[in-house]
């Protein structure tokens, strides 16, 4: 071998293929300065999945921050929380986000022509479209995912105990305060929701909106982690694991919201047939309704 030239590592192990410079569970190389860590993690999975993540992550922002730029044009929402529920949407669904905030925009904005009083009752009657119920599901889906990314955020930053407080696992805490945060945003969106809907006290609005958001959001939590696991355990065991400071781990984290959000949606629409959640966006007329609305949910 020419002079200057080193033999690759295998895939999934360290640079000198020591055995002395992993711990027993196979971790990476101790004292690794940030750029060095990353570099090396990003090693352990294909090029073409670091390029997806970064075009992914790039163009749900870009979309993001367009329905930002479409509030501040002067599309003033009816609902005041929606203006952070559609741009957080848009950050792990995006072109589909973008598409049904397209969709929706004309009737969901504070200029809209609002129905009487007969028709509003006539519509809450009938069955959910698939776009109400899929906005059913954003609301609680806002929530579970800043708290998901505040929880696994912070929980990188901090480190050592306090990010294996739970049973000495850093994935079980992962879970425990990612759903804990994910509980009480998800409650607040709802809740911001519900009460000028129904016009509630802040008491009523506190339990009606842990009764339309406590399902959805477990629903939604029980998708994400069961990709999250799958993620962490089977696509990127040690020592390929992936951590916050990598584009593929947001691109994991984006795809488990997704699946969170397919796990939620029979909840949702459950919930809006029990009357427990409302029905968004609200048609001014039978006739607007049956002109913009998708096929009937499932």
């Amino acid at each position: 071998m020419p002079a200057g030239v080193h033999e690759a590592p295998e895939h999934g192990r360290t640079p000198s293929c020591d055995k002395d410079r992993r711990n027993a569970a196979g971790a990476l190389p101790e004292n690794l300065s940030a750029p060095v860590l990353i570099f090396y993690v990003m090693r352990l999975y294909p090029e073409w999945l670091h390029v997806i993540s970064w075009v992914y992550l790039v163009l749900c922002s870009v979309i993001a921050l367009w329905i930002v730029s479409d509030f501040l044009q002067g599309q003033r929402q009816k609902m005041w929380i929606m203006y952070g529920v559609w741009p957080v949407t848009a950050m792990y669904f995006g072109p589909l986000a973008a598409w049904l905030y397209l969709r929706t925009r004309s009737v969901s904005l504070a200029t809209s022509p609002k129905p009487d009083r007969e028709t509003k009752q006539r519509m809450k009657e009938m069955e959910p479209t698939r776009e109400q119920v899929s906005v059913a599901v954003f609301h609680c889906g806002a929530g579970c995912t800043l708290g998901d990314i505040i929880g696994e955020t912070g929980l990188f930053v901090i480190g050592g105990s306090v990010a294996t407080f739970v049973g000495g696992s850093d994935f079980a805490t992962k879970l425990v305060v990612d759903f804990v945060l994910a509980y009480v945003l998800g409650v607040v969106f709802q809740y911001f929701t519900i009460v000028p809907m129904r016009g509630l006290s802040p008491g009523q609005g506190i339990i009606a909106a842990m009764r339309a958001d406590t399902i959805s959001i477990a629903a939604f939590e029980i998708g994400m982690f069961a990709w999250m696991a799958f993620t962490r355990f089977v696509l990127f065991p040690e020592p390929a694991r992936i951590y916050p400071n990598v584009p593929v781990y947001w691109f994991m984290m984006q795809i488990a919201m997704i699946i969170g959000w397919a796990t939620s949606y029979p909840a949702n629409a459950w919930l809006i047939r029990k009357g427990w959640k409302e029905k968004m966006p609200m048609y001014p007329s039978i006739e607007s309704k049956q002109k913009h609305e998708l096929p009937r949910a499932a």
